[in-house]
């Protein structure tokens, strides 16, 4: 992409941020929703038609060069608020508040105006939730090793 695409496609991606994310204010509060919390509310496909829509951006990223780091951290917001979107009342809370759209856009363009520090900081981000996915692994594994040596000895009658 030259840079006239690249601007362009930055201006759709920030209107689809801004609708998806930040549309309407409740009156009287500064607080934004968009249509990412009203489609939340459909139950059974909200969620996943929002994680859908919020791809795009996640697409048209991959396509301007995005490295894999900034991807995989945009990849997590989807995937979170798509995930909290299954939990009743909370989901929909979360749908309200967490705007991964905004987040991903905001992203991209920090990525943009100094790529150097936001691959930086995404490398930590997916360095991190690396890091608390394998310690998940390795409790899960001495647990489970716990458990079953628990049942053997059980089994055994000692």
């Amino acid at each position: 992409m030259n840079k006239i695409e690249i601007e362009q496609t930055k201006d759709k991606l920030n209107r689809l941020a801004w609708v998806m994310d930040n549309t309407f204010r409740i009156p009287g509060t500064q607080i934004r929703f968009g249509f990412d919390g009203l489609i939340g509310l459909i139950p059974g496909i909200g969620d996943a038609a929002g994680a859908v829509i919020s791809s795009h951006i996640l697409t048209q990223a991959a396509q301007m060069g995005v490295p894999k780091s900034i991807l995989l951290k945009m990849a997590f917001n989807i995937g979170l608020d798509a995930i909290l979107g299954i939990i009743p009342v909370l989901g929909d809370v979360s749908d309200f508040m967490w705007k991964a759209n905004h987040r991903n856009v905001q992203l991209l363009n920090d990525y943009l105006e100094q790529p150097e520090k936001t691959v930086i900081h995404s490398r930590f981000f997916v360095g991190i939730l690396g890091l608390i996915a394998f310690s998940g692994v390795v409790m899960i594994s001495i647990f489970g090793f716990l458990v079953m040596r628990w049942l053997w000895l059980s089994v055994q009658g000692n």
